[in-house]
């Protein structure tokens, strides 16, 4: 069974094309700076890959040329559109509607279209993707999984906000956690290579970044919160933020809701910083001697210090530190400036083992380190293929 599976980030769209059960990867790619100057079309199967560097305006244009790119008569991998019976949609928040995979129906178009005010760099994006799939893949059944699904595990002591109890009963106003499907992926397969890992935590560092305690297999605690933009900081999400500044845009600086929800979500993060949102530009600029760059970095990674402490604490140890996604797969600088000076935890890097680059699963530790210290390459787009293949069957 051919199961289609399209990951659609903020500035990104990954696609794999899979045979179920067997997981075998018939085709893949990545469409990345999506609306950025740089767009880059990437498109792989067997031993060939293509690549398109072209302007790419949005994700619904993103999705065309990989459609375009799959039936292509030379280069593409389907004859029709009728092989691919499902295609299974990354979506990002299902807030309080949905803790489990399900099918794409009108109503769940619908109530993915109200949640896009929580997640509006994303859920937009990804209903654009399950609008095209429906014009191209019309015999495909469209599945939806929820980046919040695997957070629905944590206690009330750290999902719910300390504020009057009736907007959580009432208007389920609370913390409900994103990039689920990594951060259950990779923290699968540490349990699954470690001799103990019971107490570990997840670093999803690309555009959008987040941070995970995982105890004994299960999220208990996570950066993100009703919406994923608190936390880390991000590519132009602003992370954690006194909710003083807020009222002090609005009251002094007679900025409009809607103002202020742009400049947070679209103009903050590291392009607030810097002027750019991706993290291979700031890091050429710093190199380059660019000192708003330099201190731009340094401020990502105190921030996960900090969480890396927090999250120690909230379990009362710790057996294994997870870097995925895209920075946190790729970027030598930004983990070496994360574990350094945290020899207190025991997290002691080994220099030549984190300039390594690789696709792989990877120890970064020294030998000496009373805590691993793992790369593991993040792969939502199997873990989607499989929990959509599991609700079809």
């Amino acid at each position: 069974m051919k199961i289609l599976v399209l990951n659609s980030g903020s500035s990104s769209l990954k696609y794999q094309l899979f045979n179920m059960p067997e997981k075998e990867v018939i085709c893949s790619g990545l469409v990345e700076r999506i609306g950025i100057e740089g767009s880059r079309l990437t498109y792989k199967r067997k031993d060939e890959k293509y690549e398109e560097d072209q302007f790419i305006p949005d994700h619904k244009k993103a999705l065309q040329k990989v459609a375009a790119l799959l039936l292509h008569p030379d280069q593409g991998v389907i004859k029709t559109a009728e092989e691919i019976r499902a295609v299974g949609h990354r979506v990002v928040h299902g807030g309080s509607l949905f803790t489990e995979t399900v099918e794409i129906t009108t109503p769940v178009e619908e109530a993915i279209a109200e949640l896009s005010g929580l997640a509006p760099l994303h859920n937009p994006a990804n209903l654009e993707g399950v609008k095209v799939a429906r014009q191209i893949f019309q015999k495909a059944r469209q599945i939806a999984v929820f980046d919040t699904a695997f957070h629905q595990t944590m206690p009330a002591v750290a999902y719910q906000y300390a504020i009057p109890v009736e907007f959580l009963k009432q208007h389920q106003i609370r913390a409900y956690g994103f990039h689920g499907t990594s951060h259950k992926y990779v923290s699968e397969k540490a349990v699954s290579l470690l001799p103990i890992c019971k107490k570990l935590i997840t670093i999803h560092l690309g555009n959008g970044c987040s941070i995970t305690a995982v105890k004994d297999g299960k999220s208990i605690d996570h950066s993100l919160g009703f919406a994923p933009i608190n936390g880390l900081i991000m590519g132009t999400r602003c992370g954690d933020i006194d909710p003083s500044v807020i009222f002090y845009l609005s009251e002094s600086l007679n900025y409009s809701i809607p103002k202020i929800k742009n400049l947070l979500q679209k103009e903050s993060g590291m392009l607030g910083l810097t002027g750019y949102s991706d993290l291979r530009d700031i890091e050429k600029e710093a190199e380059a001697g660019n000192e708003s760059c330099k201190l731009a970095l340094l401020m990502n990674a105190y921030r996960v210090k900090k969480y890396i402490g927090a999250y120690v604490a909230v379990m009362n140890g710790l057996d294994a530190i997870v870097f995925t996604a895209g920075i946190g797969e790729n970027s030598t600088l930004m983990r070496s400036l994360i574990i350094k000076d945290m020899e207190y935890l025991g997290l002691k890097l080994d220099i030549k083992a984190n300039e390594v680059r690789s696709s792989e699963i990877r120890e970064i530790h020294k030998k000496d380190s009373n805590v691993p210290i793992l790369i593991i390459p993040t792969n939502e787009e199997l873990e989607i293929a499989t929990q959509s293949y599991s609700l079809i069957r």
